[in-house]
């Protein structure tokens, strides 16, 4: 992407749960680090925590839930309608906890970021710290991508190593990795919306 102009990028951030990365990424953008606007907040969840600290910021919210439809793609194309009605450049997962079709991902082609608890393509999918743990590594972290159609399988942007220690539980990796991913999110928005990032084939560019 390249910068747009006078015009700050707008992002639509899907949510699911807490939100801690959404209010993360809400705090660069108010402290002027990240040249954008949350321009939507979108919860497969009536009763996401996400919800409330976008509102509390004056965001506008939408709760849009599994339930009403009958399969991924029809909820999928549904999304993209509510992220074109508010004009959304880039499409931010914070704790979304759904895999996107190829609506979703063909819709907006290297356009979807999500972060991911782990080192991919180390630890995939759901538990990652645990995953890790269980594998008995040395070091774990987190991972910025693109989306595709796969489990954690797009591009990858940008990575932080968080080291294990011998007594960790899932819970004070979780805590320690989830720190990181607040830095490391909040970074490769402000490289995209800078325009600083290129994709070629599986590898992300990034500008000096």
């Amino acid at each position: 992407m390249t910068d747009n102009g006078n015009a700050p990028c707008r992002l639509g951030v899907l949510v699911s749960g807490g939100g801690t990365n959404l209010q993360a990424i809400i705090d660069r953008i108010e402290a002027g680090e990240i040249r954008a606007e949350v321009a939507c907040v979108i919860s497969n969840k009536a009763d996401a925590y996400a919800l409330t600290r976008a509102s509390q910021h004056g965001i506008t919210v939408v709760v849009h839930e599994n339930a009403n439809f009958s399969n991924r793609q029809s909820y999928d194309t549904a999304t993209v309608e509510i992220l074109r009605s508010h004009n959304v450049d880039l499409v931010i997962l914070a704790g979304f906890m759904r895999i996107l079709t190829d609506v979703m991902v063909n819709a907006y082609p290297n356009a979807i970021m999500n972060i991911h608890p782990a080192l991919l393509p180390a630890f995939p999918g759901l538990h990652a710290q645990q995953q890790a743990l269980d594998y008995g590594v040395r070091y774990s972290g987190c991972t910025v991508h693109f989306v595709d159609c796969g489990t954690d399988t797009g591009p990858i942007i940008m990575q932080s190593v968080v080291p294990v220690e011998q007594d960790d539980t899932e819970e004070t990796l979780s805590a320690r990795i989830q720190k990181a991913e607040h830095q490391t999110f909040a970074t490769a928005i402000k490289l995209f919306v800078e325009g600083k990032i290129r994709v070629d084939g599986r590898k992300v560019r990034i500008a000096a």
